[in-house]
């Protein structure tokens, strides 16, 4: 099989190589960061590519968005994202780009050399190896993102500026409303997230599930007195 590997470590770059070369794979390119992967597969046909997620020059997301990158192009090289992190907003989009010839391990969690084989074995032939922690977070997110879009656009406001650490009374002054009605948004919010008053500090909780959750939009914007944005 012809793999291309994209990994800044340039020990386990050399170690994976070898590894795959013993197993009588062909590693047709091996690369420091994304720069000259599109290159690389136009010149050497790989049927898989095995990626980081995160490399220079940024060490931050290159890697994955590399990957989905490929998955949007069709079905070739496959592609197995090896990593230390879970990255779990574009792991979510590369399995919703389709599940076939798709794989995702942690490198921390690969224990045995055969199942690593075994795995691009699978995913090279189409199908999909997902480590399980990965499983798990990803279930976690969506969870956490089941629970905050019960919440109304009032209750997502105030728990925006809870978050940029106003005081009840401050939200009120911010979004003309009486402090009265900041607790019930408040006892809302809480409600809706799960959070029981044996939960310790319920408020620092809420803020922290605000935070984790995406917003496709700034809900910290205020309204004026008209009830628009400002």
């Amino acid at each position: 099989m012809r793999i291309l590997i994209c990994e800044d470590s340039v020990l386990l770059r050399e170690g994976i190589a070898r590894l795959l070369t013993d197993a009588g794979h062909d590693v047709v390119a091996q690369l420091p960061d994304a720069t000259a992967l599109e290159a690389a597969i136009a010149a050497h046909d790989p049927e898989l590519a095995i990626l980081d997620v995160r490399m220079p020059p940024t060490r931050t997301n290159e890697g994955i968005l590399a990957a989905i990158g490929i998955r949007a192009r069709g079905e070739r090289p496959r592609v197995l994202v090896l990593s230390q992190y879970v990255e779990e907003r574009y792991a979510a989009d590369l399995i919703a780009s389709g599940p076939a010839g798709f794989g995702y391990l942690l490198k921390d969690r690969v224990a045995d050399v055969r199942d690593f084989l075994a795995a691009v074995q699978q995913v090279a032939t189409g199908g999909t190896v997902l480590d399980p922690e990965v499983v798990s977070q990803l279930l976690a997110r969506r969870r956490r993102d089941t629970r905050m879009e019960q919440l109304t656009p009032r209750e997502r406001q105030v728990l925006a500026l809870m978050a940029e650490g106003s005081s009840n009374q401050t939200v009120a002054d911010r979004l003309y409303i009486s402090a009265g009605s900041v607790e019930k948004h408040i006892s809302a919010v809480f409600q809706k997230l799960g959070l029981e008053p044996e939960d310790g500090n319920r408020r620092v909780l809420a803020v922290l599930a605000h935070l984790e959750a995406p917003r496709p939009t700034d809900p910290t914007s205020a309204p004026d007195a008209t009830g628009g944005i400002r």
